[in-house]
């Protein structure tokens, strides 16, 4: 499918209302890391949709004054003005005005809020951008009613990802893949899509705990740490890799093969930071807490053959990955060894969910 199909024709039309959508977060299993021109990945990636870590965001629609070409919107982090947050949205209407002309002849009131704390470590890009281009496209819908849902949710996800890359993963769930790829038929570049082959039902529930390790700012952005990869000397082994991977996963959701999903989804948490350690310049974005938590769940899996692992983003905090029937000894696990390397103590019990809702 090329981009051009995802241009909304010119319409007059102004839609006087409001949409509210909640939108998840994501945490990738086998990761992307590097891009092209236009959010296009490298290579494809593939997520666990969570269910609690959300930004939820209602868009008031009203007539625009006036007939300038500039972008009329008001921008409220939990009710409250944030202007900090404008550039990146100003970006995001430039990015999706050749596919969204509409958005032109509105004003748009925007009330966005998480539900983890702000400023927690816990990136909110996905689902902030998924749900404000679910929002737009409640627009589109009120123009045109005759788009279809499958255009719908499509589109939306193509949006997302004009506004950061991995939003696009953020709009269906519970398994989503991204990123075109010889095995995965519908696999795009361009948009995420939920995860067509069987998942065992291990896979279905699964609980994913995050270890709030640092809740600053990153010291290299993840935008910065992208485009490193252009020339990195590790850049073409690292993006058959994660071919190879997502193809490696298709027996392992089928199966529920717990020994083989943690090897493979450890390693590519790994590689990841890897690449960063590689880069020129380079960068570490682990803190010794990190490492501390990687050798604790290490060990505990040993001891106790339950079967939890770890997956990283790009930053400090660790995703403790693990079964719902394993839920009460890892939580003891966690409150007994683990919150001492946690930032005040914090962590964040999530598990999979179902994807993006209008509320």
């Amino acid at each position: 499918m090329q981009a051009e199909s995802f241009k909304a024709p010119k319409t007059d039309g102004v839609y006087v209302g409001e949409a509210t959508w909640k939108a998840p977060s994501n945490i990738a299993l086998v990761k992307y890391w590097g891009k092209r021109d236009g959010q296009i990945p490298a290579n494809p990636s593939v997520s666990f949709t969570l269910e609690k870590c959300a930004t939820t965001t209602t868009m008031g629609f009203a007539k625009k004054q006036g007939t300038s070409d500039t972008f009329s919107f008001d921008f409220l982090f939990e009710s409250r003005p944030k202007d900090a947050f404008r550039p990146k949205i100003q970006t995001f209407f430039e990015r999706i005005l050749p596919y969204c002309p509409y958005i032109q002849q509105h004003h748009f009131t925007i009330d966005s809020a998480n539900s983890f704390p702000h400023s927690s470590g816990i990136a909110s890009s996905a689902s902030g951008m998924a749900a404000l281009a679910l929002n737009i496209m409640s627009l589109e819908k009120a123009l045109i009613p005759e788009i279809t849902d499958d255009h719908f949710y499509q589109k939306a996800s193509f949006l997302a990802r004009l506004g950061s890359g991995s939003a696009c993963r953020s709009v269906r769930g519970n398994l989503v893949t991204w990123g075109a790829t010889a095995h995965i038929g519908g696999s795009s570049d361009l948009f995420g899509i939920p995860y067509p082959f069987p998942v065992h039902e291990v896979f279905q529930t699964y609980q994913d705990t995050v270890l709030l390790v640092h809740k600053g700012q990153k010291a290299v952005s993840s935008t910065v740490g992208h485009g490193l990869m252009h020339g990195h000397p590790y850049a073409e082994s690292r993006f058959a890799q994660a071919h190879h991977n997502l193809d490696a996963l298709q027996s392992i959701f089928a199966s529920g093969d717990l020994t083989a999903f943690i090897a493979l989804v450890e390693s590519e948490a790994l590689t990841l930071h890897a690449m960063m350690m590689a880069s020129s310049p380079y960068f570490i974005l682990m803190q010794p807490q990190t490492l501390e938590i990687i050798n604790r769940i290490w060990a505990f899996r040993k001891e106790t053959g339950i079967p939890a692992c770890f997956t990283l983003d790009a930053g400090a905090n660790v995703h403790l990955l693990y079964p719902e029937a394993n839920r009460s000894s890892v939580i003891q696990f966690i409150q007994d060894e683990l919150v001492a390397y946690c930032e005040n103590g914090q962590y964040i019990c999530d598990n999979v969910g179902n994807g993006a809702q209008r509320i």
